[in-house]
């Protein structure tokens, strides 16, 4: 698939990309989900931030504000060059960008590397620059850790989930694993999109391997 003459599963060069623009993207500062806590800062204290890529945002979201411990969820777009890109520049593959869910959770309650068992389970994360059928870039299977703890932690888990690939056959992970530089909020319309209040029958075709992540098991004994 191309768009504006480029293959949109090749990353795009910094001086390719496209220039963005200075100023963020407006959002609810509410979450539709849970109406009483917020999409944008502040957050409770002790509670923790993560960002993931696994495919489109809007079934990726759902699975992450259904998992307990999870305190609120956005969408948005992180891991590549354009400042505040809109989602029509995304999907041309010209930012760079991955599509991601940015995650407030709670620590005690949710171990970072127990919501990582959720980000391996719930999509594919050997198919390169897709997922199923959505094609490029921006699908691809990203990591955006926060910190040198959840980078040690995310490394990890992904040698123990490839080990649990491989065992079962499937193939190489190819998800991305690097620092956090930049996330932007995307559209409000985006934002919990499946949820009841805005489209109770939304359809979203995230899915996994089928192979469970043994990841709290695995990580102790590392």
């Amino acid at each position: 698939m191309a768009l504006f003459g480029r293959d949109k599963a090749h990353r795009v060069t910094d001086a390719d990309a496209l220039p963005g623009r200075p100023d963020p993207i407006t959002v609810a500062e509410f979450h539709a989900v849970f109406p009483d806590r917020r999409v944008t800062p502040p957050f409770p204290s002790g509670h923790r931030t993560a960002v993931f890529g696994l495919g489109c945002f809007w079934g990726a979201e759902r699975l992450f504000w259904q998992t307990p411990g999870v305190w609120s969820t956005a969408v948005g777009y992180a891991g590549g060059v354009t400042p505040n890109p809109t989602y029509e520049e995304v999907c041309s593959g010209r930012t760079g960008h991955a599509e991601v869910v940015f995650v407030v959770f709670d620590p005690s309650a949710l171990p970072f590397q127990d919501l990582l068992r959720v980000f391996w389970e719930g999509h594919d994360p050997t198919q390169g620059m897709r997922q199923g059928a959505d094609i490029g870039t921006q699908y691809r299977s990203v990591v955006l850790y926060a910190d040198e703890g959840q980078r040690v932690t995310a490394e990890a888990s992904a040698a123990v989930y490839q080990r649990a690939l491989s065992e079962a056959g499937r193939g190489v992970i190819t998800t991305e694993l690097a620092p956090l530089k930049e996330f932007y909020y995307a559209e409000d319309y985006h934002q919990q999109y499946l949820s009841d209040a805005k489209n109770p029958y939304g359809y979203c075709g995230l899915g996994g391997t089928g192979v469970s992540c043994p990841v709290g098991l695995k990580l102790a004994e590392q």
